[in-house]
């Protein structure tokens, strides 16, 4: 297994903002978008794109994923906005509106000629119905590309669908996309929760993104960082339960059957409650 990196809370910051791009640097998220789309004027991009690739380039966000959102393939800023982002180096590249395995495949030998580091991985933004149609083929297209970022707000506008409670206008979207991502190994990203004053209407739609199996999900508030990084890890049951079951399948290897807490243990609840303990470490290695 590839090491777990932690992404229960991934923060989109405007990089016109330079209060917010400071302010980033004490904020405990797991990871950071410097956004140079939709939080950016027209006429601020292109102060906005230096300021993202220097922060990019600092070093001075710790242990956090830095990674910056350029502007879509559509538009006038695109190239300049990949080019840049590519000589900052940062964690990643998130570019939006990612519909087909046809653009990764431009986009990662677009990467290439812009001589990115190695280090510096794509993050495909998947918000249309036709790239959940094609989620898979996305997902497949290049090891470069490492995490799917749903866009649940364009996918419900073009889906005509309603912003409601739980989401069923989306979930068959989501679903397909989390096949998607499973299937060929890569991460995935909830989409935002747009009302930040709603407190239990967020946290309600974290506990449905982790039951569903996302690995985090895109905040656009601070405030809404506490709240993902608890509901995205591991609890503290959890956490006991995997050391148990790990405990007793090697107190019973040779047995032939292996209990815990009256349950029966095979292969599957092992490679879990790895699994389950690799995430655990790995939010304690970021101090969080």
């Amino acid at each position: 297994m590839s090491e777990f990196r932690p992404r229960r809370s991934v923060l989109y910051m405007p990089s016109s903002n330079e209060r917010a791009l400071e302010k980033a640097k004490s904020i405990p998220c797991d990871a950071l978008i410097l956004d140079l789309e939709d939080a950016v004027a027209p006429d601020a991009k292109p102060a906005a794109r230096e300021a993202a690739c220097a922060a990019a380039a600092s070093g001075e966000y710790g242990k956090r994923e830095v990674t910056i959102r350029v502007n879509g393939a559509d538009t006038e800023w695109h190239s300049e906005d990949l080019k840049a982002a590519c000589a900052a180096g940062p964690d990643a590249i998130v570019v939006p509106k990612v519909n087909s395995a046809d653009a990764v495949h431009e986009l990662v030998k677009a990467m290439a000629g812009h001589d990115a580091p190695e280090h510096t991985k794509l993050w495909a933004m998947v918000e249309t119905p036709y790239a959940m149609l094609h989620a898979e083929e996305i997902a497949a297209a290049s090891e470069r590309l490492t995490v799917l970022v749903m866009g649940t707000n364009d996918l419900a506008k073009e889906l005509y669908a309603e912003h409601v409670p739980g989401r069923q206008p989306l979930l068959a979207g989501l679903g397909i996309a989390l096949l998607a991502a499973r299937a060929t190994g890569k991460a995935i990203l909830d989409g935002v929760y747009n009302d930040v004053k709603n407190t239990d209407g967020f946290l309600a739609e974290c506990r449905q993104g982790r039951e569903m199996g996302f690995d985090g999900k895109t905040l656009i508030h601070p405030g809404q960082v506490d709240g993902a990084n608890e509901a995205f890890a591991p609890s503290e049951k959890a956490v006991e339960d995997a050391r148990g079951i790990l405990q007793a399948w090697e107190d019973g290897k040779g047995s032939g059957v292996v209990t815990y807490n009256g349950r029966m243990i095979e292969n599957l609840h092992v490679e879990s409650a790895q699994r389950t303990l690799s995430i655990h470490e790995a939010i304690s290695a970021m101090g969080a």
